[in-house]
């Protein structure tokens, strides 16, 4: 998941695939399609999802909250991100008991995708307020994203704030790692 968030897509798949090849527990496959998905193989993606929602019926972390961020996933590639965000409504109440944080990301990158910045940066706060759940993933990223929203809410100051915050959390990292240099670009155009 790190590699597909961080812009390394084949990557990515090599190594989605290759935990397929170890195990097709719900986390493995979950983590796999979402993967999948943000790197935009959606066929695989949604069929890993279908395998989920039909081994596991009653499951309520598939249920709850695999199956409402992957189908958001395939909302948000699909550029709609309204329903991303009403699939997402059912892993609200446990979004913080686990996963990351992810529900939280990817209902920002649906507001995001609907120019609702405002909104996403709202999704990314809680990220950052709760940083001992989500570590540095997507932890770092809400950074970023957060500099995005408020880039297209207008709100230049914080928008660079948050964008120096991500520069410096990465100032030790790869150059060459896609994420980075976009985020680089996007900070240039902001001063």
């Amino acid at each position: 998941m790190r590699e597909a968030l961080f812009g390394n897509p084949d990557e990515a798949r090599r190594l989605a695939l290759s935990a397929l090849g170890l195990s097709t527990a719900p986390d493995v496959q979950y983590a796999a399609a979402l993967a999948l998905g943000w790197r935009g193989d959606a066929a695989k993606a949604k069929a890993l999802a279908d395998d989920l929602g039909r081994r596991f019926p009653e499951d309520t972390f598939v249920n709850l909250l695999y199956l409402p961020m992957l189908h958001a996933e395939f909302a948000i590639t699909r550029n709609d991100g309204s329903n991303a965000v009403e699939v997402l409504q059912a892993a609200g109440s446990y979004e913080l008991g686990t996963v990351q944080l992810y529900p939280a990301f990817l209902r920002g990158e649906a507001y995001l995708s609907e120019q609702r910045g405002s909104e996403a940066a709202a999704e990314f706060q809680k990220i950052l307020d709760h940083r001992g759940i989500v570590l540095n993933e997507p932890g770092a990223l809400a950074h970023l994203q957060i500099g995005r929203a408020y880039a297209m809410s207008g709100e230049s100051t914080k928008a660079r704030t948050a964008y120096q915050d991500f520069l410096t959390l990465w100032k030790d990292a790869d150059p060459d790692i896609p994420i980075l240099k976009q985020a680089k670009a996007e900070y240039a155009k902001l001063q």
